[in-house]
């Protein structure tokens, strides 16, 4: 193992490689800051120049643009609300409540901040960690996925503001009933799709998020009539310092290591990723968080916004324990890397460390290497970056609407997700006036073909019995866990009634 470590890292070293790592850094920065693309289409663009590379240096490109890419993303979710890949759609639920407060520079340097942390300490455990990991993720069974989707799903309230529970759990059941629009995982009937060919593939995650974020967005700043007043637009000395106090250091610190740690965790795990990853630690810190400062998140908590900044990254370097241990992608973005990997003659798996040290090692040690030039690269870009918000909003308005557009309409050139996505922006717009949160409805959608899945193939192994819910310690575990994270808050709730009577009846004595 040590031999291998100082292979990769002679060859992680090399001047060209750095280089690739600096250029996939920023060429995956760029493309995450624009809305809709993300690190699926930041690297199918790099596929064509990496052909003719060396196989370290070409997957170290590809890594540096899908970190980069998850990095970059949070910029237009925080400045713009329009997430720039799916796994920053978390960061706008506080990152763009704090741009609107005139923080923009601090929000952004948060992000920045927890996404090193997230990404470096992700980078450490891979690299001491990686082949024991791999093992963990094969015992995972179709019983324990199952679990652990259910108890991503009791962080609802997390995504819920004051008195909103209902409403919250409403918009998490419509988030799972779109989720099962498509092909039936178990049978490959197309279901729900209206005899309609392009419903056949389901409706995409990015394309619910832009539109339930960004065109929304826009559709309520038009109808609260912002872009006609003057006050609306910022000044530029207004768009806050990027400096943390030392308070709000001590203040995220928790947040960040135990977000770091839980996103790799996640990230792990085939078929999880940066997206899942983000949502459940957001969750979870809510959670976690006291009473008074559990209110403050979706309105601009430095805590909401860290938690998924470090998780995501810490999850994107995560997802590289299945793709190099095993051969297994955990997602879209990974399943190119692997065809890349094996375009270059690699077979990714248990034996590449050993028959290919110098690729596997060089590109953990690389990841370390980009989260430094990441840091470095988008620092001293943050007042510049912010000059985003200080655009009238005349013009801002209509370059949302054709970077979100045009974004989801590269994913698949297809026609009809424009048209889909115009209708559920209607729809989100008359339920935002109503004051429904959309952000359950994400989790739902994003949770339930996972959780449809495994669901299937537990029963189709227990012949159609629910005792695979207590068969297995860690599947039990999981659900017992998720049982008391639904309690808990039906007993805080109590305890604070009780608190108040007894005070009621102290006072009148």
């Amino acid at each position: 193992m040590f031999d291998g470590m100082m292979t990769g890292l002679s060859t992680a070293i090399m001047p060209f490689n750095l280089m690739m790592v600096v250029v996939g850094c920023f060429a995956g920065t760029f493309i995450g800051m624009l809305p809709g693309l993300g690190p699926i289409s930041a690297i199918a663009l790099m596929i064509p120049i990496t052909y003719g590379l060396d196989p370290s240096s070409g997957i170290i490109l590809m890594a540096g643009v899908y970190y980069g890419a998850v990095f970059g993303g949070s910029t237009s979710s925080i400045l713009i609300n329009a997430p720039g890949c799916s796994s920053t759609v978390v960061t706008a639920f506080d990152g763009f409540p704090l741009a609107q407060k005139n923080q923009a520079g601090k929000a952004l340097a948060l992000a920045a901040y927890s996404s090193f942390t997230g990404g470096t300490i992700g980078a450490i455990i891979l690299l001491f960690a990686a082949p024991a990991l791999a093992k963990v993720s094969l015992s995972f069974q179709s019983s324990d996925y199952f679990a652990l989707m259910i108890l991503g799903l009791t962080a609802v309230a997390a995504f819920s503001g004051k008195g909103q529970v209902l409403k919250a759990l409403m918009m998490t059941v419509f988030g799972l009933m779109i989720s099962t629009v498509g092909n039936d995982v178990m049978t490959g009937v197309p279901r729900f799709t209206f005899d309609n060919v392009d419903l056949i593939d389901g409706i995409s995650f990015l394309l619910l998020a832009m539109a339930t974020f960004a065109l929304t967005e826009v559709v309520m700043t038009v109808l609260r009539g912002e872009h006609r007043h003057e006050d609306a637009q910022m000044d530029m000395n207004n768009l806050g310092s990027m400096k943390l106090s030392k308070e709000e250091v001590k203040h995220v610190a928790p947040t960040v290591a135990r977000s770091s740690v839980f996103g790799f965790l996640v990230g792990v795990l085939p078929g999880a990723g940066a997206t899942i990853a983000s949502f459940l630690s957001y969750g979870m810190e809510r959670n976690l968080a006291p009473k008074e400062e559990k209110e403050k998140f979706g309105k601009g908590a430095l805590r909401g916004l860290a938690a998924p900044e470090s998780a995501n990254n810490a999850a994107s370097t995560g997802s590289f324990v299945p793709l190099l241990t095993l051969g297994i992608p955990g997602s879209g973005t990974t399943a190119i890397m692997l065809g890349a990997l094996i375009a270059y003659g690699i077979q990714p798996g248990p034996r590449l460390f050993i028959d290919n040290p110098d690729v596997f090692w060089s590109v953990i040690i690389s990841m370390y290497f980009g989260n430094l030039v990441l840091l470095i690269l988008n620092l001293p870009l943050i007042p510049y970056i912010s000059r985003l918000l200080v655009i009238p909003r005349p013009i801002l308005i209509p370059l949302i609407l054709f970077f979100s557009i045009t974004g989801v309409y590269l994913v698949s050139f297809n026609a009809f997700d424009i048209q889909m996505m115009v209708l559920i922006t209607v729809i989100a717009t008359f339920l935002k006036l109503l004051n429904f949160p959309m952000a359950p409805m994400l989790l739902g959608f994003i949770l339930g073909d996972i959780l449809e899945k495994n669901l299937s193939r537990s029963l189709t192994l227990s012949d159609g019995s629910f005792a695979f819910l207590v068969e297995r310690p860690m599947t039990l575990t999981i659900m017992v866990l998720a049982v008391l994270a639904l309690l808990m808050p039906l007993f805080s709730t109590w305890r604070d009634k009780r608190k108040a009577v007894a005070k009621g009846q102290a006072q009148q004595v």
